[in-house]
């Protein structure tokens, strides 16, 4: 049995596959395994690799359950040490596991981690989907170390250091299994968009930390599923970051940072329409109905959680709202951001 089990989850991604699967069979070092884990696709991704690599291990989900269930029934029955959760569409350079599972071994409190995340098409920049480590904000925003909304910083090594952080992306996500199967995975509600980030806020009220290794990096090319313009996703990110805060945020002024959040999304409704977007004004409003919907499963989720995790408050929160921050105070980088 390998140490590592490296889960690439693929869904109708046969070109990804060609493309990037070779970098990363080639770049991992013996005490680790690539897997695939297929969602069902209906294109000719499995028998590809089943021709192309006859050697990688190959799980066939029986239905496209998204991201989180794709994951979760894919990882159950393995039983590595370490769980890495990657994207199809992410090129990796030689020694990108070796860092973070050293920084892992010799840190048992560090339940998951992640390497930094730069552009596969501008490699000296940050990547959207996590750079150099994500963060909140206490309305549930999220940002990262080298990205601020569409603001990528250039990587000129200000973040090679190993930092704890808030989130690890799911892009690239190494993580424990022993935590991963006592946490129960991914949320399989959320399909897709922030079930990263709901699970290492879960992560660390379990008692964990969540890094980010500064002297490992992947490539990725990022928007392959949903693109940023499609009202989907904005459905899934404004339904899931509610349901996020719901789930995981304390019981002081909890009240408060909803109704909050309520005004601030209708406020963003408000800018769709105004922007001629129509259909993403529609997606906020359908998000936050289809939570309204489930809030009694969400709120015995919330009290459920209480009495099994060992933390209510966690640390590493931005104390301030980030889109005041950027947009009118015009903070366009991590490092003039203020935690105190």
């Amino acid at each position: 049995m390998k140490k590592v089990a490296v889960v690439i989850l693929n869904w109708n991604g046969v070109k990804m596959l060609e493309d990037y699967l070779p970098s990363v069979i080639r770049s991992i070092p013996e005490y680790a395994e690539v897997i695939l884990a297929d969602n069902a696709s209906t294109d000719n991704s499995v028998d590809f690799v089943k021709k192309q690599y006859p050697n990688i291990k190959i799980i066939v989900n029986k239905i496209n359950g998204g991201f989180a269930k794709g994951y979760n029934d894919a990882l159950k029955d393995l039983n590595h040490e370490y769980l890495v959760l990657l994207n199809s569409d992410i090129e990796t350079p030689n020694k990108w596991v070796e860092p973070v599972i050293n920084f892992m071994e010799n840190n048992p409190n560090v339940g998951a981690a992640m390497p930094k995340i730069l552009q596969l098409k501008k490699k000296s920049h940050f990547e959207y989907a996590g750079a150099a480590g994500g963060y909140i904000d206490k309305w549930g925003f999220p940002f990262c170390r080298g990205r601020i909304f569409e603001e990528l910083e250039e990587d000129n090594g200000q973040y090679n250091d190993n930092k704890e952080i808030f989130w690890a992306t799911g892009a690239c996500m190494f993580v424990r299994n022993d935590i991963y199967k006592n946490l129960g995975g991914l949320d399989e509600f959320f399909f897709a968009h922030m079930e990263e980030i709901d699970f290492c806020w879960r992560i660390q009220r379990y008692g964990y930390k969540v890094y980010a290794i500064g002297n490992s990096h992947v490539y990725h090319l990022g928007g392959g599923t949903l693109k940023k313009i499609n009202p989907k996703k904005t459905f899934l990110n404004f339904r899931n970051n509610l349901l996020m805060l719901i789930k995981n945020h304390p019981s002081k002024n909890f009240i408060l940072r909803i109704i909050q959040k309520l005004i601030l999304d209708g406020i963003a409704s408000i800018k769709f329409l105004f922007e001629g977007k129509p259909n993403h004004a529609f997606s906020v409003i359908k998000a936050h109905f289809s939570v309204y919907v489930n809030l009694n499963k969400f709120l015995k989720i919330r009290k459920k959680l209480k009495t099994e995790l060992v933390k209510e408050e966690v640390i590493k929160i931005y104390p301030r709202l980030i889109i005041w921050d950027f947009f009118k105070k015009r903070k366009k980088k991590f490092s003039e951001l203020n935690f105190d």
